[in-house]
């Protein structure tokens, strides 16, 4: 599952960051590491870009992001 399939309000764990190089390395410096817990928080009316919660941050990726990023969702959730 990525994180562009995950439900609005769902909690997910990162099992991966994938993509190109560059971009890869940004997702990372923004927090997105494997073992973090992220919440999709809001999707725009058409879709892109989404809204995340990440370690107490709101951030908002590319759907197209999104998509190379690989989660499980959180047991909690």
């Amino acid at each position: 599952m990525t994180l562009a399939d995950l439900a609005v309000g769902s909690p997910a764990t990162v099992l991966a960051v994938g993509g190109e190089r560059s971009i890869r390395r940004r997702l990372l410096e923004l927090g997105l590491l494997p073992q973090t817990e992220v919440r999709v928080m809001h999707i725009a009316p058409l879709g892109d870009p989404l809204s995340l919660r990440v370690r107490n941050t709101t951030l908002s990726i590319r759907k197209s992001e999104a998509a190379q990023i690989e989660v499980a969702p959180a047991a909690n959730g």
